[in-house]
């Protein structure tokens, strides 16, 4: 079987498990390095570099931070609650895990969040054969809330704004995740200037 292939051109990552699984030797794939087919990012992953699907800055969290969920900035601009464009990927992973190397581009912000923080929320996007981990908007417009001092008093204003125009808003659900991330009296003060 010719193992071309096998790469497909619709993912922009692959692990190192997936390639074995697809019936790669590790030879092979040090010789699809050595030809330029694939980039070694880490021990764990590999980029595509004949992807020709969409592109997402995103996709990057996932290779280099297996555990990493879009947060703060970066999940506020992907459900369109600011105009504000960060210089980085927001990426939040517990406060025990660790990173072995971030790429030089994109830059990549790394938040580490407790267990319970960073537990709740969590979505998944699957974008074909390529997909990232983010915080569902409730839980990103909570955080931005709770770490308003970070992300600045004028944008925190902005995204909660943004998101209390919203048809399918959640405000039992944002209410019920303040209260649980412990910044509820800050949340129903901004709700009584701005509703």
């Amino acid at each position: 079987m010719e193992h071309i292939n096998v790469l497909s051109e619709d993912q922009k990552f692959f692990s190192t498990k997936e390639l074995r699984e697809r019936g790669f030797s590790q030879y092979k794939i040090s010789k699809m390095v050595e030809e330029g087919k694939l980039t070694k990012l880490n021990r764990s992953y590999y980029e595509n570099n004949g992807y020709r699907g969409e592109e997402s800055d995103f996709y990057y969290a996932t290779a280099y931070a297996p555990q990493g969920v879009i947060c703060l900035h970066s999940a506020a601009v992907y459900y369109n609650l600011t105009t504000y464009i960060p210089d980085a990927v927001d990426v939040a992973i517990p406060r025990k895990a660790k990173i072995s190397t971030l790429p030089d581009w994109p830059q990549m912000n790394v938040h580490y969040y407790t267990d319970d923080r960073y537990d709740l929320g969590i979505c998944k996007v699957e974008e074909g054969k390529n997909g990232f981990r983010i915080y569902n908007i409730e839980k990103t417009v909570v955080d931005i809330v709770f770490y308003r001092e970070k992300v600045g008093i004028e944008e925190t204003k902005e995204i909660l704004t943004t998101y209390l125009k919203q048809k399918d808003r959640n405000l039992s659900r944002l209410l019920k995740y303040a209260e649980l991330m412990k910044c509820d009296k800050v949340m129903r003060r901004y709700l009584e200037v701005l509703v």
